[in-house]
């Protein structure tokens, strides 16, 4: 390759704003050496301030506005060293004298716009980035910074809230109970809680647990387990309340295998793809399983409870919406991601996978399945198309929360399978 074509794509290299070698550094300082006139030179000056040597371009840049006092490129460049050794206010003087002697250079605008940025001041910096693609709308560094001005508008991530563990979370919560004079004890991973109208219930400290992590708030961890033990010490059964009858209350969830552990006594029977189904009181609040021992008192058999629970669920189809994985969290997404969220937010979105209403709701918005599964999150099913590789990837790299149910399963019409 010639000097001349090598000295070329060096030049085009600084335009682009890459990093030159040391070999194609010393190419160009020789050549600009060489040059009575701006160009090299002042190449030079953007190759050294594309590599972050600001400090060393200066010197140059001043010398070359020395030499071409009018000359609009070193006059920006200068202007541009001075931004990255954050002298903003020097900049901002310079570039107010450019301005009024080309004030419809896009370039000058551009400079204008990143200074804009630098400082925080985003409305101005939109208005000059706005005023440039007015007259250039292909221009390319231009529409870069109305995307980076997009992303400043962008709410802030949420501030990273202090990880609690497990143990930490039923320290406080037992401590929480016994300031509150709420009899309880401890069993296995549970809580037995004395119940306001008398006999004992059954708190699933893991339930409690991911509904914290889901959303901590902002009141710190013991003032949380003060009000959950307030909640706990007035709760009570259900079973006899007055209002709606006990069997327009039950409703179905689906458990991991060996779930019965954990809620020791509760009706429950074997679901599909080795899960398990239990009965719930419909309860905003708490989760609430069914004894098996409240059954005769209520003139129902299991086969009618079963029943019961699942013509209640039937009543009601959940909502389906398009959501994202962002780092383990499950956000609303108004771009078509593959995946989607069966969500009505009470617990039983996993059970309602298995009715013909939801299944034909899916397939409507979604599209015929088959479908892949996962129950990570207790509070909502996502779902995504067999055949889409890309969501199927997204949903099996997903980590369960505490309550939620390990793997992914294949949804049909024959029903619900293991994958």
């Amino acid at each position: 390759m010639s000097a001349s074509l090598s000295l070329e794509r060096v030049r085009r290299k600084v335009e682009a704003g890459e990093t030159l070698s040391d070999a194609e550094l010393s190419l160009l300082r020789a050549e600009a050496q060489r040059d009575s006139g701006p160009i090299l030179r002042l190449a030079l000056a953007h190759a050294l301030i594309n590599a972050g040597a600001e400090r060393d371009a200066l010197p140059l840049l001043e010398s070359l506005r020395r030499d071409f006092p009018r000359d609009l490129p070193v006059r920006l460049g200068l202007a541009r060293a001075l931004l990255g050794l954050e002298r903003h206010g020097d900049a901002e003087r310079l570039l107010t004298e450019v301005l009024a002697q080309s004030p419809d250079d896009p370039e000058v605008l551009k400079v204008l716009a990143v200074l804009g940025l630098r400082r925080g001041e985003t409305d101005k910096a939109r208005a000059y980035v706005a005023d440039a693609l007015a007259r250039d709308p292909f221009d390319a560094e231009a529409r870069l910074l109305k995307e980076e001005l997009e992303a400043v508008d962008l709410p802030p991530p949420p501030v990273p809230q202090e990880q609690v563990l497990r143990p930490d979370f039923t320290a406080a919560l037992t401590a929480a109970l016994g300031r509150a004079r709420v009899v309880f004890r401890r069993q296995g991973k549970d809580l037995l809680v004395k119940l306001a109208t008398g006999g004992v219930g059954r708190v699933d400290v893991g339930s409690l647990y991911a509904a914290y992590l889901e959303a901590p708030g902002s009141q710190g961890l013991t003032a949380h387990a003060d009000a959950l033990a307030a909640q706990l010490g007035g709760l009570s059964s259900g079973l006899g309340e007055e209002g709606a009858s006990l069997e327009a209350r039950l409703r179905p969830v689906l458990r991991p295998a060996g779930f019965e552990a954990r809620a020791v006594g509760a009706l429950h029977r074997p679901g599909p793809a080795g899960l398990e189904v239990f009965y719930v009181l419909d309860d905003a609040e708490f989760v609430r399983y069914l004894p098996e021992s409240a059954l005769a008192p209520a003139g129902l058999t299991p086969e009618a409870a079963d029943a019961a629970a699942w013509r209640n669920l039937s009543a009601h189809v959940a909502k389906v919406g398009c959501v994202l994985i962002d780092q383990g969290h499950i956000r609303p997404s108004k771009a078509l991601t593959g995946l989607w969220a069966v969500a009505e937010g009470d617990g039983h979105d996993a059970a309602r996978l298995l009715l013909a209403p939801q299944r034909q709701a899916l397939a409507e918005l979604v599209g015929e399945g088959p479908y892949v599964v996962s129950l990570a999150r207790r509070e909502f099913a996502l779902v995504c198309l067999e055949s889409d590789e890309k969501a199927l990837a997204s949903l099996a790299r997903l980590t369960p929360s505490p309550d939620g149910i390990p793997g992914l399963f294949r949804l049909s019409e024959e029903g619900l399978s293991p994958v």
